[in-house]
């Protein structure tokens, strides 16, 4: 009764912020929980430019429409769900993830939800419930699953302390020199070793 939990961007997918920040020329949206821990004060921060460009949720959209995952990425999850199962633990949006997860193959996803006006400009966003990575692989445990986790920013962390193993996946430094607990690995071959290799660990 094994489980894998990863994260979505910058794991599966590129970010989605810093891929609409390119598109569209605002530098300011390249901030993310790489480098500010605090998700809610970031929420507020990339909804508060938003506002000011008069840039909406069809924008994003349209953005995410013409992305795709990572080179690698779906076959890398069809191999891993013929030995584990898997869920995706994200900060991310079901109004983002939807055109995402088609291209994945529609693997689990736990995320968050936006709230938009009659314009489409974005107003607010919803938690799923707070904590909810952590809280997740808590739950799995407590069903009687042998947990590992992988993601790449601060906002994993916490995931990956929870898990029986924790792997961070093409972290940035700062990351890794804060963390340095978890194992690193940077391709997709490498995160699946490291995933047997935990799981083999936790079994011992």
């Amino acid at each position: 009764m094994k489980i894998v939990c990863l994260d979505l961007e910058g794991v599966l997918v590129p970010e989605i912020w810093i891929e609409f920040a390119a598109r569209t020329g605002i530098d300011a949206l390249r901030r993310t929980t790489r480098d500010e821990p605090d998700y809610d004060k970031l929420m507020q921060y990339r909804l508060a430019i938003l506002a000011e460009h008069k840039l909406g949720l069809p924008d994003i959209q349209k953005v995410i429409a013409e992305m795709g995952p990572m080179p690698g990425a779906r076959e890398f999850l069809d191999a891993l769900r013929e030995d584990y199962q898997l869920v995706i633990l994200s900060d991310t949006f079901y109004e983002f993830a939807h055109p995402l997860m088609r291209q994945l193959g529609w693997p689990t996803l736990f995320c968050h939800s936006l709230e938009a006006g009659a314009d489409g400009i974005l107003v607010n966003y919803h938690l799923r419930m707070p904590d909810q990575k952590r809280e997740a692989v808590k739950r799995f445990k407590e069903l009687n699953f042998t947990v590992v986790a992988a993601g790449d920013s601060y906002n994993d962390t916490a995931m990956l302390g929870e898990a029986h193993g924790g792997i961070l996946f093409h972290p940035p430094e700062n990351v890794i020199r804060e963390f340095p607990q978890y194992p690193v690995v940077r391709d997709y071959a490498a995160l699946r070793a490291e995933i047997d290799a935990a799981f083999a660990r936790a079994a011992a």
